[in-house]
């Protein structure tokens, strides 16, 4: 089987979602050791303990009946895409990049943005939320609105 560098998402079959609960918790387990060996059929290949906790998101996800799709972190992507990443609309993210939020470069007419930068603002973004649904919880208990 060729691998898959398309980087589409794989939709989880209803067979896919009830093997990835039981194989799923099962790995979940194991990925905390050191180097694994899975075999496939009378093969036995050795997994990196990084590429084994990536396996075990993965089949986390189908269990759930997600979809997933894998890309390498130095890709670049359209900006439509990273917005579609991001949740929010393509203007919306122009403004971000535009206004230096999340860096960019420009190929001719077109922008393209890091998938890595447009991650780690996703990361940035909820810390900052969490924050502030914080400050706002606190702020509720100080004047008496929340138990």
């Amino acid at each position: 089987m060729k691998a898959n560098t398309s980087f589409a998402p794989v939709e989880p079959t209803p067979d896919d979602i009830g093997v990835a609960q039981d194989t799923s918790a099962k790995l979940a387990g194991l990925a905390g050791g050191g180097r694994a060996t899975l075999q496939v059929g009378r093969e036995k290949l050795d997994l990196p303990p990084s590429a084994l906790k990536m396996l075990v998101v993965i089949l986390g996800e189908f269990a759930k009946g997600r979809a997933v799709a894998l890309s390498p972190i130095e890709v670049e992507v359209s900006t439509q895409r990273a917005a579609d990443i991001l949740n929010v609309s393509r203007p919306y993210l122009v403004q971000l990049l535009e206004a230096g939020e999340i860096p960019f470069r420009k190929v001719g007419t077109h922008r393209r943005v890091r998938l890595a930068d447009v991650l780690q603002y996703q990361v940035e973004m909820r810390a900052r939320t969490a924050r502030a649904l914080d400050e706002l919880a606190d702020l509720s208990q100080e004047m008496g609105l929340y138990g």
